[in-house]
């Protein structure tokens, strides 16, 4: 069985080395290749054949051209395999980074986590790293959140609102100032958006969904 073919961009020549060394002593891991910046990177990748990259982020301090490089690598060879290699935990980044195509990213401090993550994303197993995947969540309750606020205007939320505390329809004319008929538009409105029956259960389901 052939070895993992595993091409490293990392812009510390001594921590490059030191994982090198590490992976190379995996039996089934091989270094084919290694660069330090991302001309050099991009230079060096398509030569080397390589089946995993693992990319360090900031390969010049703090410019996250890491994430660039990754992006010229899958625009050379589409189904390129990218772990990113970090000491950044910051949420905004991993996302970003998978945005950018990456399959995994891994704290430098979890390094001895590296081979059975590069055998992962060989194996196309999606076995992402914890600190990443709280990362991801994270992300996509946001988007989910803020996929739930534009779901209301904000008239269809005070009414609801205002029926989850128990008001009826002439409070509700009192207190929004509206008419009857309005109320009763902007109810069909949003029975049909939430996809219930009733404005009580569609009250109950903002309230869960916290749209007020």
């Amino acid at each position: 069985m052939n070895p993992i073919r595993v091409f490293l961009v990392e812009d510390d020549p001594v921590w490059r080395k030191g994982l090198i060394d590490f992976l190379n002593k995996e039996p089934d891991l091989t270094v084919v290749g290694e660069a330090g910046f991302k001309a050099e990177a991009i230079e060096r990748f398509l030569p080397a054949e390589a089946d995993i990259v693992l990319m360090d982020i900031n390969l010049t301090e703090n410019n996250l051209d890491g994430i660039e490089t990754a992006i010229e690598f899958i625009a050379l060879q589409a189904d390129c395999k990218i772990i990113m290699l970090t000491s950044l935990t910051d949420e905004a980044v991993i996302v970003e980074s998978f945005s950018a195509g990456a399959v995994n990213y891994i704290s430098k401090s979890s390094f001895k986590e590296i081979p059975d993550a590069i055998r992962a994303a060989h194996n196309r197993q999606s076995a992402i790293h914890p600190t990443a995947a709280a990362a991801l969540r994270n992300e996509f309750l946001r988007l989910k959140n803020d996929e739930n606020q534009k779901l209301l205007s904000p008239s269809e939320r005070d009414i609801l609102q205002l029926i989850h505390q128990g008001h009826t329809q002439t409070q509700i004319e009192q207190s929004l100032h509206i008419t009857k008929r309005t109320i009763k538009n902007h109810i069909n409105r949003i029975l049909k958006k939430m996809g219930v029956k009733t404005s009580k259960e569609a009250a109950a389901k903002a309230s869960q969904k916290k749209l007020f």
